[in-house]
């Protein structure tokens, strides 16, 4: 998260007439074809989404967000780069209050929702003067109370975290390891951070660029990760952070991303492919490892530079970062609901 690529000239500000494409490697051949296809990709999932549901959820102006997470139901959370707030609501009736108050110094990233102990889960910094500190949070999702603050040593650009039954495992983009905390669902106790260096085909960062980014996990346990370097993605496994390139087959390429969310096999890879876009991939074991293949791409006009995605109420919802905006501090942002695969 965090990453901005340059807007190209004469993009039109998002509109608010709803224009949901579905991009599918065979778009390229039958525009007709393309049309019939994501129309029956909507019809077959459509039972399962809630509805009505808006098309967009306004958050506070100025927020800056960066990270969203979502549960239970169509809860969700969102974090701000500008004061370290996060907002929540419901993303069916477009609600949204404050559940934990801004702070000076403070910026917000990844967040995570952890179904178990109804809390969630926040990673990002506190700058005081010209020096930058780590943190993960741990913030009660109902009252807002923080219950842990854990400072990270040496921690360059804290940026993505996911959650399993024991640890939270935290991408640095500055820094070519992940951060592992632990901690026990029943008690809320916690201990580390302790560290696991990306080893093998990983693609060693200068310290300056963002590379780790998004962090979700496989089906068998494995971790993924996105590089906003030099993008692919990247299969990794926990206990000893040997790393190996996910092949991906079709579609443009994944050359770069952001936040990645995943539903059993279907990952989704926000700004994977494109700055206007979340790609769809479907990941499917082999001998060696996952292997993913591309499945189109989620786009819409109201998608201005997204930066994450949860899935809640059977839909995709992006918060837009809208980098390089002008006027950063005062300008609207938004949520873009999108279909989900």
């Amino acid at each position: 998260m965090d990453t901005h690529t340059p807007e190209p000239a004469g993009r039109p500000t998002p509109n608010p007439t709803r224009r949901a494409v579905l991009t599918t490697a065979a778009a390229s051949a039958v525009v007709a074809l393309t049309a019939s296809a994501a129309s029956a990709a909507g019809a077959v999932s459509v039972s399962r989404r809630s509805s009505p549901a808006p098309e967009t959820v306004a958050l506070p102006d100025g927020i800056r967000p960066e990270g969203i997470t979502s549960g239970p139901g169509t809860t969700y959370y969102v974090g701000s780069l500008a004061d370290g707030r996060i907002v929540t609501g419901d993303l069916l009736t477009g609600s949204v209050t404050t559940l934990l108050p801004g702070s000076a110094g403070r910026a917000l990233r990844g967040l995570f929702h952890d179904d178990h102990c109804g809390v969630v889960w926040a990673v990002g910094g506190v700058t005081t003067g010209t020096v930058t500190e780590g943190h993960v949070w741990c913030v009660d999702a109902t009252t807002g109370t923080v219950m842990h603050d854990v400072v990270v040593p040496g921690a360059g650009f804290l940026n993505d975290l996911v959650v399993t039954e024991t640890a939270v495992w935290v991408t640095d983009s500055r820094v070519d390891r992940l951060t592992v905390i632990t901690h026990d669902h029943a008690t809320m106790s916690m201990s580390g951070p302790s560290f696991v260096p990306l080893s093998g085909a990983w693609p060693a960062g200068d310290g300056v660029a963002n590379n780790a980014n998004g962090i979700r996990l496989l089906p068998d346990g494995d971790i993924v990760l996105n590089n906003s370097r030099v993008g692919g993605l990247w299969q990794v496994t926990p206990v000893t952070g040997s790393t190996r390139e996910i092949p991906v087959r079709g579609g443009p390429g994944i050359v770069g991303g952001d936040g990645l969310e995943t539903d059993g096999s279907v990952l989704y890879n926000v700004r994977g492919s494109g700055q206007y876009e979340v790609s769809v991939l479907r990941l499917g074991p082999t001998a060696t490892g996952w292997s993913a293949k591309w499945a189109g791409a989620r786009t819409d006009d109201t998608l201005d530079i997204p930066s994450t995605a949860t899935l809640a109420g059977g839909w995709l919802w992006a918060v837009n970062a809208r980098f390089g905006v002008a006027s950063p501090g005062t300008v609207s942002y938004w949520v873009t609901r999108l279909p989900a695969a």
